[in-house]
């Protein structure tokens, strides 16, 4: 009778990225250990980085059991283009948190047994943050291969545009009936839309379907959500701070500290998606002998 047998993969945990994927999984753990055992992470921004840490440990501990165990060939997706999404999502994610955590958190002087375990926490997430960092690195595509989309630059920088347009979406207030800013909200949600969608396709091996010439179209499309950030670069801080001064105080939740957020997020993405369309024609236009 035949027997079912399970094979085991060990360069999952031997290689270099499953090293790193390792290392991030403890570093992981650790952050959101030391940080529950001070019972100090309420309000939106501890439950934001509490949820980053255990999320991130999860879907790494998946990821790495189920290369080890090799079922990752039966998922109906393409691993490769989820690994590199996830280890850049989960980068971008730690990062923030790395940032927000202690700012909210710890304060000076720091000479209690709570904030030193909080100001611990906080280390181990930036060195966490490097592993994801440093897992992107090594599973990045090398120039000329293609043969996965987001491990390339263009689709990694894909990630990152979604990520910080999802940062824009909680810091955004109200913006009233000015159609100007109404504007700006429209085009922080079409691209991130457009984007995402193309993420999702890419990881459910959905592009190949697609009645056009994929790579001619994003190039296309790069092009026009440049010149859409372009107008919104200008458009955003000059109505949101027309007539207005910064109030004083201004706390944590201040709509001032709020809309200057959204100002630099939106430089950030208006020179992603400049270098994702400098990329992507170089991709799709230009020979590599």
């Amino acid at each position: 009778r035949a027997m079912a047998v399970m094979r085991v993969n060990l360069r999952a945990l031997t290689s270099w990225v499953g090293i790193t994927r390792i290392f991030a999984i403890v570093l992981s753990c650790i952050a959101f250990s030391l940080v529950a055992s001070t019972e100090d992470y309420g309000g939106a921004y501890g439950t934001w980085c509490m949820f980053t840490w255990c999320f991130c440990f999860a879907v790494t501990v998946l990821i790495v059991l189920l290369e080890l165990l090799e079922l990752y060939p039966k998922l109906p997706l393409s691993w490769d283009d989820f690994t590199s999404a996830f280890s850049m999502l989960a980068a971008l994610m730690i990062f923030t948190t790395s940032v927000v955590f202690p700012s909210t958190f710890i304060s000076s002087p720091c000479n209690s047994d709570k904030c030193a375990r909080q100001a611990a926490a906080t280390a181990i997430s930036c060195l966490c943050f490097l592993a994801y960092a440093l897992e992107v690195g090594l599973t990045r595509a090398k120039p000329g291969d293609i043969s996965s989309f987001l491990s390339t630059v263009p689709g990694l920088l894909k990630v990152f545009e979604a990520y910080v347009a999802c940062l824009i979406f909680s810091l955004l207030d109200n913006v009233g009936s000015q159609p100007a800013l109404q504007w700006c909200v429209a085009v922080y949600a079409i691209c991130f839309i457009i984007t995402l969608l193309i993420i999702i396709m890419t990881i459910g091996r959905c592009l190949a379907y697609m009645p056009c010439a994929l790579e001619k179209m994003l190039v296309g499309y790069n092009a026009l959500a440049l010149v859409m950030y372009l107008t919104v670069t200008v458009i955003w801080p000059l109505y949101s701070f027309r007539n207005t001064r910064r109030p004083n105080p201004c706390g944590a939740n201040c709509w001032w500290n709020k809309r200057l957020g959204v100002t630099f997020l939106t430089i950030f993405n208006l020179l992603a998606y400049l270098v994702d369309l400098v990329y992507s024609t170089k991709m799709v236009f230009v020979t590599v002998p």
